[in-house]
């Protein structure tokens, strides 16, 4: 077993072990932080396949943004250290319903795709050619993802708020 091997099983366990984690763990302030590793490991994926930028945008916009808006929002609340509530068993069983089908519809497309690219022809890592491709609009423009990724900031800073928002009327959120 080669070395770049060995980093890739190393990045893939902390990248799995932490999602796992942060979606077992009942402290919120747990779950943000594995959440962080977990998006940590994927730009540590990124690196080894040579994507620097990709890994740059991982960690501004993912690592730097998203669980950085999640950390303030839950220290704006103040709740910390609290657990959150055991949830009931059938969302237990909706969510893993959910997560399967999720799993089931992405390995559907990806063995339906024929996954033909601009291999023969590859670009120059400048600039001015990733803000071209970025931002085109034509086949092989990414304005569309770019978008996205902006309504999915947009999303979590919602998400923050809400989370931040103190309750009105003597209703408590502890159990």
């Amino acid at each position: 077993m080669s070395g770049s091997t060995i980093i890739f099983y190393m990045l893939a366990a902390l990248t799995l072990v932490s999602g796992v984690f942060a979606v077992g763990t009942r402290q919120i302030f747990r779950a943000a932080i594995f959440l962080l590793f977990s998006l940590i490991g994927v730009a540590g994926l990124y690196f080894w396949m040579q994507y620097e930028f990709i890994a740059a945008v991982q960690i501004v916009v993912y690592v730097g943004g998203i669980t950085v808006l999640i950390i303030f929002s839950i220290f704006l609340t103040q709740q910390a250290g609290d657990k959150m509530p055991k949830q009931k068993i059938g969302r237990q069983i909706f969510s893993a319903l959910a997560a399967f089908f999720g799993f089931a519809l992405i390995m559907l497309q990806l063995f339906q795709h024929t996954f033909t690219g601009t291999i023969n022809q590859p670009m120059e890592p400048g600039v001015t050619n990733i803000g071209t491709q970025m931002l085109g609009v034509n086949n092989g423009g990414y304005a569309l993802p770019f978008e996205v990724v902006s309504m999915l900031l947009l999303a979590a800073l919602i998400g923050c708020i809400v989370i931040a928002m103190k309750t009105t009327g003597g209703i408590s959120n502890k159990e």
